[in-house]
Formats: structure tokens, C-alpha cells, sequence
């Protein structure tokens, strides 16, 4: 159950998720942060650093945000 970050992110990019991230899976794209869901240990360490709440279990995405699940992946493969 990889991690995904979502909306909230375009426009904050705050990097407090990238500092706690064990394993370092989490990249900067022109917009927002992503996860590489391949790499995503699921520790959930990055969730509660979010300022704007926006990263979520995959599993637990929000409806209106589910197109960010394969926008991470998409991502990753860059």
C-alpha cells in the first residue's frame, strides 16, 4: 500500500515529507511532490509532516483525487 500525494500539494511544495522519508522515495516534479510507489517502504512517516494533508495511503484516497494515484506512478517513471 504505497503512499500517494495529491493535490493539495500544487503551489505548496513544502519538503517536510522528502526530510522524514527513510528511503528516500519521494521526488520533486515541476508542480508538486511525488511518490514512487515502487520505492514507498509504507511506513507512513511522510503523512503526518504534510502541512496541507496531502499525502494519503493509496487505499485512502480521496474520490475527487484519485487520478493522483497513477499521476505518482506516472511520475516515477518519468
Amino acid at each position: 500500500m504505497p503512499y500517494v500525494i495529491a493535490e493539495p500539494c500544487i503551489g505548496t511544495k513544502d519538503a517536510s515529507c522528502v526530510e522524514v522519508c527513510p528511503v528516500d522515495c519521494i521526488y520533486e516534479a515541476n508542480d508538486q511532490y511525488y511518490i514512487n510507489p515502487d520505492e514507498c517502504i509504507d511506513c507512513g512517516a511522510c503523512e503526518p509532516e504534510c502541512p496541507v494533508q496531502a499525502i494519503f495511503p493509496d487505499t485512502d484516497v480521496p474520490p475527487e483525487w484519485s487520478d493522483y494515484i497513477e499521476r505518482n506512478r506516472v511520475l516515477s517513471e518519468g
